[in-house]
């Protein structure tokens, strides 16, 4: 399934909506302005909660959260660096390890599992500015977590490009 997510991510306080492939409003992308910490919202259509986004405070290196249900979920963090890609690892709490890897600042990445794709990230499928797709490949993957990936590691390399 493929999502339209609007370059939008970036503007804190700013709601906005993800589409699925069909042009349906899928997820709601609630910015919480006035935190001390910079902090999102996955809901679904009917406006229910299902991750938080949060970004880590008084972290050696630059750190998000993922959480479900008020409780960690997984912890996204800058992998290493190189000159043409960007590398993140996430870390789920039962211990699985996620890679994410490619152009990150370009919108062309994806998100492995031992190898295996899980989800690609790329502006070219959809015609429109300011937009880029996540292609989840896997049919029983969990959509909101790995949407929830693409955004932190974007909101990651937008921050460390800033500074």
């Amino acid at each position: 399934m493929k999502y339209l997510v609007r370059d939008k991510i970036f503007a804190i306080g700013d709601d906005y909506w993800i589409e699925d492939e069909r042009g349906r409003h899928a997820f709601l992308v609630d910015g919480k302005a006035l935190r001390l910490r910079d902090t999102l919202e996955l809901k679904d259509p009917d406006g229910q909660i299902l991750v938080t986004l949060r970004q880590k405070m008084f972290s050696v290196r630059d750190t998000m959260t993922i959480e479900r249900d008020e409780r960690p979920l997984a912890t996204v963090r800058r992998k290493r660096l190189s000159l043409l890609r960007n590398h993140f690892r996430v870390t789920l709490v039962e211990g699985t390890v996620l890679d994410v890897s490619g152009r990150v600042l370009d919108r062309e990445f994806a998100v492995e599992y031992e190898g295996e794709l899980l989800a690609h990230i790329s502006r070219q499928w959809f015609h429109v500015r300011d937009a880029y797709a996540v292609n989840v490949v896997r049919e029983d993957a969990d959509a909101a977590l790995l949407l929830a990936v693409a955004v932190c590691v974007i909101r990651m390399a937008e921050r460390e490009r800033e500074d």
